[in-house]
C-alpha cells in the first residue's frame, strides 16, 4: 500500500537493456574477481574504520558539540539580571526566527461540538482554528466546584496516536480537574483526530505513527527555512487564547504541562508566550550534547531549523522565561539522558539565583522509564497548586476514565473526512508559493541572479572548501581484462575517510568520470559490457562512497522517524547545526575531482550522478570548475517539486538543502554551469514520476535561457526519456 501511495518510493525508474551502468540493482561483477559485493569494498578490513557506517551521524554530532560548547562558554559569562534579560530577548528572537513567524492572530472560530457531563466536571469537545481553516480538536474540562475564575492548564500530549485519550494521560489530566483546575487538552498535529495523511479507506495514517506524521512534512518546511515545530507551538498559543476567552478562566493564572512530546510543546510554548505563569515539562528536558551522544535527535517538531547553530539548547527554553516558576520532571531510566537533565539543572540554578527567585525553579525525579510515576505526578499537582494559587492536597485520586467515543468530536473521528480544511502540507505549500514567485522574479535578470546563486548555495548548504593536502591511501588492485580496479581512501571533510574505486583503462585518454550512485561503489557494477565500452574509450572512472552512502551509510541511528528505510533523524542533526549532507558530500567530491587533475594528471573531469545523488554533483560542479561537464541520470527536477507534491520519495531526503528555496533551486545551479556540457535525462518529480511538460518547462526553462544567453544551446540536452548509451557517448565525447 505504501508503495502505491508514494508513487513508487522504493522503486527506481527502469531502463532499456542497452543502457550504460546506471541501474540500481547489483548484479554479478566483472570477471572472476567481482562476483562478490565485498570486492568493491575498501575499508571493511580496516579496524580503525570499523565504525564507518556511523561516520555521518558521528561527524554531525561532533559539529553540534563544538557549537554547544561555545554556547556554554558564552552563557557562563552572564552574571547580572541585565545580562540575562538581554539573552532572553535574544533567545526568543532566535526561536521565532528558526520557527518562522506567523501573521497576526486571526479569529479562533471556536465551536463546542458536544458536551459530556461527568461527576464533578463537564467536558466540552471543541474545535478552534489556530490559523484560518487549520482546525485543532480539543477537550475543555470545567470543574463543577468552580465558583469564580479558576486557574487553567493547557495539557499537551506526548506521542500517542490517540493523544490525551490514552489512560496514562487521562490520569493526571482528570486529577488536575478534580483539584479545581480548568484544563484544555489539545490534539497535536498527526494525533487524535488530526491525522495529516489520513487514509479514509484504511482508517489509518498513510505515513505511520505520530512521530512519522510529525517528521514527514519537516523537510518540506525546512526547504523554506522553517520548522514544523511552529505549528505545534502556535496551536498551543492559540489554545491559551481560547482559555482566556472563557468566563471560567483567570487569565492571570495559566499553566502548561505535558510529557514526552507534550513536554517538548510545553517547553516551546512556555518560552515564547508571556502569559504562561507556571510550566511543567516532563520527560523531555535534557541537553542536545547528551541527546546526540546517546539516542540521537528525535522527530520533526523537536528540531529547529539551525537551532543549535543559533545557540539554542534545552536550557534556553527555561532560561527564556526565568524567573517564572518552572518544574522539570524527569525519570532516571528515561531514554532522554538523565545526565543531560542534571547538567541543564546545574546551568539553570544560577540563573534563578541571579533573578533572586531560586524557589521558582523546581525539580522532581523518580527511578522509572520514560513516563509518569505517582511521585512525579503529585509533584506536578503541588507545583501548580502553589504557583497558580489554588491550595489543596496534591495526593492523587482515582479517576473514572472516559471512552474514546466520549472524546470524539468530529462525525467521522477525523478532521480530514469531517471538516477538511488545511494541513501542514497545504499551509506550507501556500507559503512556498511566495518563495517560488520571488525566485522566478529574480531569474528575470538572469545574469545578476546567477551571480548570487553560487554564494547563496554555499552558505545555505554549509559547504566548506576541501583541504588540498591530504594524501590518498592505496589499499589494493584487481587486474581486469583491459583495465585495473584500484582501491583507495582519503580523509573527508571531517574525522572520517572517503573510500573509492579507481577504474584505470589500459590506454588512457586523460579524461576521468566521477560517478555517483545512490548505493555508492556497489551500484556501479551493473553492466559489464557497457562499462567495458566506456573504459575501452580511455576514460578513467572514479566511484566514491560519499558520506551517507555505501560503506559510509546504513548507520545504527534509525530513530523514531525512520520512514521507508530512511533515518530522518540523521538529516535533522544536519538541520540543527546549519549544515546539509549535500554540502558535505560536495566538498568531498571536489576534493576527489581535484585529486584526479592534480595527482592523477587528468586533463578533464566529468561528473555523472544518478537520481538523488544529482544535487551533490550540481553543488560541487557549481562551486568548483574542476568538473567541466555534468550528466544527471533520472534526477528529480527541483526542490520546488518537494513543496508542491504532498508525497515524495523518501530516498531523496538526504539530498535536500534546508533553506534552499529562500535563495535558489537546483535548476539555478544547473544553469550556472553554462556553457559547459550538461545532460539531463529521465527527469522526474519528487515522487519519482516522470515530469509533466508544464513542470518540465517551469523547472528547467532557466537552463534553456542560460545556455541560449551563452550561445551554447547545443551543449544542453534535456530529456524525459531514459538514457541511451548513444546519448551518453554523445555527451562524453
Amino acid at each position: 500500500m505504501i508503495k502505491s501511495i508514494y508513487g513508487s518510493i522504493q522503486a527506481r525508474v527502469k531502463f532499456p537493456g542497452l543502457l550504460f551502468l546506471f541501474v540500481c540493482t547489483l548484479l554479478p561483477g566483472l570477471d572472476q574477481g567481482l562476483h562478490a559485493q565485498d570486492d568493491t569494498r575498501v575499508i571493511n578490513t580496516w579496524l580503525k574504520y570499523s565504525d564507518a557506517p556511523n561516520a555521518l551521524n558521528r561527524y554531525l554530532t561532533t559539529e553540534a558539540v563544538e557549537l554547544l560548547d561555545a554556547r556554554k562558554e558564552q552563557v557562563s559569562q552572564l552574571n547580572t539580571v541585565a545580562d540575562w534579560q538581554q539573552r532572553q530577548t535574544q533567545i526568543k528572537n532566535s526561536i521565532w526566527e528558526v520557527l518562522g513567524e506567523f501573521p497576526e492572530k486571526t479569529p479562533l472560530n471556536a465551536r463546542t461540538l458536544n458536551t459530556v457531563k461527568k461527576p464533578g466536571y463537564t467536558m466540552e469537545n471543541i474545535v478552534y482554528e489556530s490559523l484560518p481553516g487549520f482546525y485543532v480538536t480539543a477537550s475543555l474540562f470545567i470543574p463543577d466546584k468552580t465558583q469564580k475564575k479558576a486557574p487553567a492548564i493547557l495539557f499537551c500530549s506526548g506521542h500517542s496516536g490517540i493523544a490525551y485519550r490514552r489512560d496514562v494521560y487521562q490520569l493526571p489530566l482528570l486529577n488536575l480537574v478534580k483539584k479545581g483546575f480548568v484544563v484544555l487538552a489539545i490534539d497535536p498535529i498527526g494525533q487524535g483526530e488530526r491525522l495529516q495523511y489520513f487514509d479514509a479507506d484504511e482508517g489509518v495514517s498513510k505515513i505511520g505513527s505520530s512521530t512519522k506524521e510529525h517528521s514527514y512534512p519537516a523537510p518540506q518546511a525546512a526547504l523554506l527555512g522553517q520548522s514544523v515545530a511552529r505549528y505545534f507551538t502556535w496551536d498551543g498559543i492559540r489554545g491559551i487564547d481560547y482559555l482566556i476567552s472563557r468566563k471560567e478562566v483567570d487569565p492571570d493564572r495559566i499553566g502548561v504541562h505535558g510529557l514526552s512530546g507534550g513536554g517538548t510543546q510545553t517547553a516551546y510554548i512556555s518560552a515564547v508566550d508571556e502569559r504562561v505563569v507556571a510550566s511543567a515539562p516532563a520527560c523531555y528536558i535534557t541537553n542536545f550534547t547528551r541527546l546526540m551522544e546517546s539516542i540521537g535527535v528525535q522527530d520533526g517538531e523537536q528540531n529547529f531549523y539551525h537551532g543549535i547553530k543559533k545557540g539554542i539548547d534545552h536550557a534556553d527554553f527555561i532560561e527564556a522565561r526565568a524567573p517564572k516558576p518552572t518544574l522539570v520532571m524527569a525519570t532516571t531510566a528515561d531514554f532522554f539522558s538523565i545526565e543531560g537533565v542534571y547538567e541543564t539543572m546545574e546551568e539553570l540554578k544560577p540563573v534563578y539565583d541571579i533573578f533572586g527567585k531560586p524557589d521558582n525553579l523546581e525539580f522532581v525525579e523518580d527511578d522509572h522509564g520514560h513516563g509518569y510515576t505517582q511521585k512525579t505526578r503529585e509533584a506536578m499537582y503541588a507545583f501548580f497548586q502553589k504557583h497558580l494559587a489554588l491550595p489543596g492536597s496534591p495526593k492523587e485520586e482515582q479517576v473514572e476514565l472516559l471512552t474514546e467515543e466520549e472524546f470524539q468530536k468530529t462525525p467521522s473521528g477525523q478532521l480530514a473526512t469531517s471538516f477538511g480544511g488545511e494541513t501542514v502540507f497545504s499551509l506550507n505549500l501556500t507559503e512556498s508559493e511566495e518563495f517560488i514567485r520571488k525566485l522566478e522574479n529574480s531569474r528575470l535578470d538572469l545574469k545578476a541572479h546567477l551571480s548570487r546563486v553560487t554564494e547563496a548555495a554555499k552558505r545555505l548548504s554549509g559547504y566548506r572548501e576541501p583541504s588540498g593536502t591530504d594524501q590518498a591511501v592505496f589499499t589494493g588492485r584487481i587486474q581486469k581484462d583491459g583495465y585495473a580496479m584500484e582501491k583507495y581512501f582519503i580523509k573527508g571533510e571531517g574525522d572520517y575517510v572517503v573510500p573509492y574505486l579507481l577504474l584505470v583503462p589500459e590506454n588512457s585518454n586523460s579524461k576521468a568520470i566521477v560517478y555517483l550512485h545512490p548505493r555508492g561503489k556497489a551500484g556501479i557494477m551493473e553492466d559489464e559490457e557497457q562499462l567495458r565500452q566506456v573504459l575501452a574509450r580511455g576514460f578513467t572512472i572514479l566511484v566514491p562512497d560519499l558520506i551517507g552512502t555505501g560503506e559510509l551509510g546504513n548507520g545504527t541511528l534509525k530513530g523514531d522517524a525512520f520512514i521507508n528505510n530512511v533515518s530522518y533523524n540523521v538529516w535533522f542533526s544536519a538541520i540543527l547545526v546549519g549544515r546539509s549532507i549535500v554540502g558535505i558530500q560536495a566538498s568531498d567530491l571536489n576534493k576527489l575531482s581535484r585529486l584526479l587533475k592534480e595527482v592523477k594528471g587528468m586533463d578533464e573531469v566529468y561528473g555523472v550522478a544518478r537520481e538523488e545523488m544529482g544535487p551533490a554533483l550540481l553543488h560541487a560542479a557549481a562551486f568548483d570548475p574542476a568538473i567541466s561537464r555534468v550528466a544527471l541520470i533520472d534526477p528529480y527536477a527541483s526542490y520546488r517539486s518537494f513543496v508542491t507534491n504532498e508525497y515524495y520519495n523518501t530516498d531523496y531526503v538526504y539530498s535536500l538543502v534546508p533553506g534552499a528555496l529562500t535563495a535558489y533551486d537546483l535548476p539555478d545551479l544547473a544553469a550556472s554551469l553554462a556553457p559547459g556540457k550538461l545532460l539531463v535525462a529521465g527527469v522526474t518529480d519528487a515522487n519519482s514520476q516522470l515530469l509533466r511538460k508544464a513542470d518540465l518547462d517551469r523547472d528547467l526553462g532557466i537552463l534553456q535561457s542560460a545556455y541560449r544567453s551563452e550561445g551554447a544551446s547545443s551543449a544542453l540536452q534535456i530529456s524525459t526519456n531514459a538514457l541511451t548509451f548513444s546519448d551518453f557517448l554523445k555527451w562524453a565525447e
